[in-house]
């Protein structure tokens, strides 16, 4: 206990001395970590700002040692998630040098105290921490995405049989919608004001979720724009089969789900009722427990 305590001691004396450092520091940032430390900056939590402006400094190294190949995928999943918390590719090599350090540094202090356990748990927060939380959001998004798909093409579809034009009722719908997909309406559309054709525009939309309902939309809208086939047709169509999919999953689930919770009873419940049947039975018998030990 006196060793984690000195070492306790001596990385605060440390980080108070380096945070003096720093603060006296004038060095100038990247200038797009400088951007992504402003870019949803109001979205973010204080912690994670405070974790983000503790290792800004190191975020170009740690982007230096994930190579292109892993910043690319990277990039990829946090725009999947729809950016959680102003989260950028900056920002998550940020809270990955915090998060790091935080993990093996305090590895190191539980392998010394003889808690190997507990240094283990410390190194999976290092590491994947920040995943774990881009993987939830990636999920909570693509399910709010597929809620609404279907519906939002209902009201599209009698938009545009109204007489408006494609591009003009899904701006118009996509005004009354909040969420992720609002928002991936809203960066489509905005893509193609500035001059990116509507097939381009919609390819980078499907590359941007990953959801099947999704890229069952994008390619619906592209065969019938091809084929020349009445676009309220199309949507119709493509919302009853998205709820026609979602009731075959939903299904699924609960045959999933019998199975799980047959195991639980099995393995819980049973067992705990007998053993209360039992004591319940003895105890009602007013047999003398001191005479079955010998006593």
């Amino acid at each position: 206990m006196g060793l984690l305590l000195a070492l306790l001691a001596a990385a605060s004396v440390a980080g108070l001395a380096y945070g003096i450092v720093l603060c006296r520091s004038e060095a100038r940032l990247p200038e797009d970590l400088a951007v992504a430390l402003e870019v949803g900056a109001t979205r973010t939590t204080a912690v994670g700002s405070a974790v983000d402006r503790l290792g800004m400094r190191w975020a170009p190294l740690v982007l230096r040692l994930m190579g292109e190949k892993r910043v690319a995928r990277v990039r990829t999943r946090i725009d999947r998630a729809g950016n959680p918390g102003g989260l950028t590719v900056d920002r998550y090599a940020a809270r990955r040098a915090v998060y790091g350090a935080l993990g093996f540094g305090g590895a190191l202090v539980m392998l010394a105290e003889g808690q190997p356990l507990l240094a283990l748990l410390l190194v999976a927060f290092g590491l994947f921490w920040i995943e774990v939380g881009i993987w939830a959001a990636v999920r909570e998004r693509k399910d709010a995405i597929e809620r609404t798909l279907p519906d939002f093409l209902d009201v599209l579809a009698v938009v545009v049989s109204a007489g408006l034009g494609f591009r003009q009722a899904l701006d118009r719908v996509a005004e009354r919608y909040e969420g992720p997909w609002a928002d991936e309406l809203r960066i489509t559309l905005r893509r193609m004001d500035m001059g990116v054709s509507r097939r381009q525009a919609f390819d980078e939309l499907r590359r941007r979720n990953d959801s099947e309902q999704v890229a069952q939309f994008v390619t619906a809208l592209q065969q019938g724009e091809e084929l020349g086939t009445p676009i309220v047709d199309t949507l119709v169509a493509l919302a009853t089969d998205m709820r026609r999919t979602d009731a075959q999953q939903a299904r699924r689930r609960a045959a999933r789900a019998v199975p799980k919770a047959t195991m639980v009873i099995t393995t819980f419940m049973v067992p705990g009722t007998m053993i209360l049947l039992v004591a319940g039975f003895f105890l009602g018998s007013g047999m003398d427990f001191g005479l079955v030990g010998g006593r």
